[in-house]
């Protein structure tokens, strides 16, 4: 079997997530600089969330000709927390940080046992718009959202690599007092897998894992509390 090399870029992805936060601190500063007047709204926005993420395969390396193997990890409940600042009363910048356990399995390609679980973790700055609708209740609003990071992805062998992410979604918000409020969203969460990351499975073989875009969708909702 091959031995495991190290575990792949994981620089680009951290610079990756520091750029998308540097961003958006310039951008809340400069806008809070603007205005004088002391918010009439509260400012910070804190959020767990409970969802359920889609299946995201990987394409395995190297491909043999005519087939298509790759590994798959398992569709499966997710779970996290985001926490925003309001650099306007319609627009929130946030870090959220998700979490999906999960199994994997190969397809294409018969390697054995895969690694029995694989988690992936999600660190994400977000950025989201907020919009009024004439013909709604006040208390709804619905919202888009875009956000970058980085995706790490590790089994229960102790190895795993981490690629930059991003996102695109929206949702609504449920305003039931200006302390708390309920949200549900759905995103598409693209993970850019190059160059290529090392997993090794369960019976000790060792897999690279590569390609371009992996993608993966979720679905989350949880309370806001805001102060």
């Amino acid at each position: 079997m091959d031995s495991c090399r190290p575990l792949g870029c994981c620089g680009c992805a951290r610079s990756g997530l520091l750029i998308s936060f540097l961003l958006a601190a310039l951008w809340s500063t400069s806008l809070c600089a603007q205005s004088s007047d002391p918010p009439q709204y509260p400012r910070f926005d804190f959020t767990p969330q409970a969802g359920y993420r889609t299946a995201v395969s990987f394409p395995i390396d190297p491909h043999v000709q005519g087939t298509n193997p790759r590994l798959v990890l398992d569709a499966s409940p997710s779970y996290g927390v985001a926490f925003g600042y309001r650099i306007h009363e319609d627009d929130l910048v946030e870090f959220r940080w998700i979490i999906q356990d999960s199994n994997g399995h190969f397809e294409g390609i018969d390697l054995g046992s895969v690694p029995q679980h694989l988690r992936l973790n999600q660190f994400h700055g977000d950025f989201s718009h907020e919009y009024t609708i004439e013909d709604w209740a006040r208390q709804v609003k619905p919202f888009v959202m875009l956000s970058a990071g980085a995706t790490h992805i590790s089994s229960s062998t102790g190895t795993g690599f981490t690629r930059f992410s991003f996102g695109m979604g929206g949702g609504l918000r449920f305003y039931v007092s200006s302390h708390l409020a309920f949200r549900v969203q759905a995103e598409w969460l693209p993970v850019l897998v190059s160059p290529t990351g090392t997993i090794i499975c369960g019976a000790g073989c060792t897999i690279h894992v590569g390609g371009t875009v992996s993608s993966q969708g979720e679905i989350t909702a949880g309370p806001v509390l805001r102060f």
